[in-house]
């Protein structure tokens, strides 16, 4: 076996002092599960998604203490603009850093989107203002661009047997992340209330309420920009590969043109764009990504109205929880989702192999069973709020963990969609364009949501759709044009 991959790197050019060739010389000599790359993954994907939503459990406390909100009932719309913030400054630099990435490898990407996790998530735990919270969480999101090159990443640091695992692991920890990220706010946001032995009120933890949970991520954070200094690059840099680099900045507009460089690049496969094709001209990379915006529009806004709606009072139709009761069903769900992945998804792997279950046609299904499960499950949720005890904590707990694994579950074929439409020199732009597109979808969740949400709370006793009845409704309309759009000929396929 060894003597066949030494064959193999043989009949291979490879480019002495070029990291991308070094990368695929080892994944050439390199046999089972690569335990350090996935582990490398999923800590830069946490990261990264930890400070998303780890402010959805004391959003409203936070926006209350800010006193910009007149009555009680308009909260939820300042929440929304905060949480739409870093959606809407990554969604204006997404294709920049695409872009970046394509030119000057996907690690400096990396480093500099952890470190501004480090930065702007410790000033947003500072806070003392509506104003400063908009404008910090905007920065993080403007300058961590990491989240497009990590999937572009993940399809170039593994072989293609394990492609499949390794975007998945991008999309469950992705979920996890903003399933934790929530835990971890729900359960240090207020320590002197809820811990006054340890941080007394006149701690720094005291005066900033908020503080606590945005520390420990970016302590995190710190910790994972100082490991990504010794990630792999895995971007190609010799000649032919910088000629083809500036590809990435015409794609989306005009075609390079040929030359022997392009010609050298193979393209074995009916359907991925090839050197000399727009990027916005390839469908099935840009049906990926629609689907994928309507679907990141619809988790974003179930993500900030499942909050909301958790700490908001009884007579609201909420449930009156604390933020500790929230982060206790997100922790919940947390756990759950990982067991998931690894038990049933490496079982299901084996038995069908990575490539079976991530061909588009069964994308297609996945999505389209996925979204339908989900659109009876949304509409429970009024009515669990008339529970109480056991059985709220029972089917709360059920119903938030069906819903984050069929989440990943669809995250995932979408992201193998995307990567495997288009060749690796413009796999970052290409990441850019979907980065950019779910986020302008991701920054009118929370914004929509917040204003739907406190909307609906003023509409207790009309007779059609009242309170958080509208809310879920119109999140269902959502998930039903998800799945419409799940159906050929919209969402294409690339056939090998």
């Amino acid at each position: 076996m060894a003597q066949d991959c030494r064959e193999a790197l043989l009949k291979k050019n490879y480019y002495e002092n070029c990291p991308g060739c070094k990368v695929d010389q080892l994944k050439e000599l390199r046999r089972g599960l690569p335990i350090r790359e996935l582990v490398s993954i999923w800590i830069v994907v946490l990261c990264t998604a930890l400070p998303i939503s780890s402010l959805f459990p004391f959003l409203y406390f936070m926006v209350r203490d800010f006193n910009i909100a007149k009555r009680e009932e308009d909260i939820g719309y300042y929440a929304g603009y905060i949480g739409s913030s870093f959606m809407f400054g990554r969604a204006l630099t997404s294709v920049f850093w695409g872009i970046v990435a394509d030119r000057y490898g996907r690690k400096p990407i990396i480093i500099i989107g952890t470190t501004t996790v480090v930065i702007f998530n410790t000033l947003f735990g500072l806070s003392t203002n509506f104003w400063m919270a908009i404008t910090t969480r905007f920065l993080m999101g403007s300058l961590n661009g990491l989240l497009g090159p990590i999937k572009a990443y993940a399809c170039e640091i593994f072989r293609e047997e394990h492609q499949a695992l390794g975007l998945s692991t991008v999309s469950t920890s992705w979920g996890i992340g903003l399933i934790i990220g929530p835990a971890l706010g729900g359960f240090l946001a207020q320590p002197a209330e809820k811990y006054p032995n340890i941080f007394p009120k006149e701690s720094l933890f005291g005066r900033f309420p908020y503080f606590l949970p945005c520390f420990c991520i970016s302590v995190f954070a710190l910790g994972v920009s100082i490991a990504s200094f010794w990630l792999p690059e895995t971007l190609h840099m010799h000649d032919e590969e910088r000629f083809l680099s500036d590809d990435s900045f015409d794609a989306m507009e005009t075609a390079p043109r040929g030359s022997e460089g392009i010609e050298k690049r193979p393209s074995n496969v009916r359907g991925k764009q090839s050197s000399g094709e727009s990027l916005i001209r390839n469908w099935p990379l840009m049906s990926s990504i629609i689907v994928y915006c309507i679907f990141s529009l619809h988790d974003m806004a179930y993500t900030e109205i499942f909050s909301l709606w958790a700490v908001s009072p009884r007579k609201f139709g909420g449930l009156s929880f604390s933020t500790e009761d929230v982060g206790v069903v997100l922790a919940v769900s947390g756990f759950s989702l990982f067991v998931f992945q690894l038990s049933l998804y490496p079982y299901v792997e084996r038995i069908l192999g990575p490539i079976t279950i991530c061909r588009l046609s069964g994308v297609t299904t996945q999505c389209f069973l996925f979204h339908v499960i989900s659109i009876p499950l949304l509409s429970s949720y009024p009515f669990i709020a008339m529970l109480s005890g056991f059985s709220l904590t029972l089917l709360l707990n059920c119903a938030s963990i069906m819903k984050n694994i069929l989440s990943v579950s669809i995250v995932t074929g979408l992201f193998l969609l995307q990567n495997r439409a288009v060749d690796q020199h413009q796999r970052g732009a290409a990441n850019g364009i979907a980065m950019t597109a779910m986020s302008l979808f991701k920054a009118v969740g929370p914004a929509g949501g917040g204003a739907l949400f406190s909307w609906a709370q003023k509409r207790q006793n009309v007779s059609f759709l009242p309170g958080d009845h509208l809310v879920f409704f119109i999140l269902n309309v959502v998930e039903a044009i998800g799945v419409l759009m799940t159906f050929k000929p919209f969402l294409a396929q690339p056939s090998e």
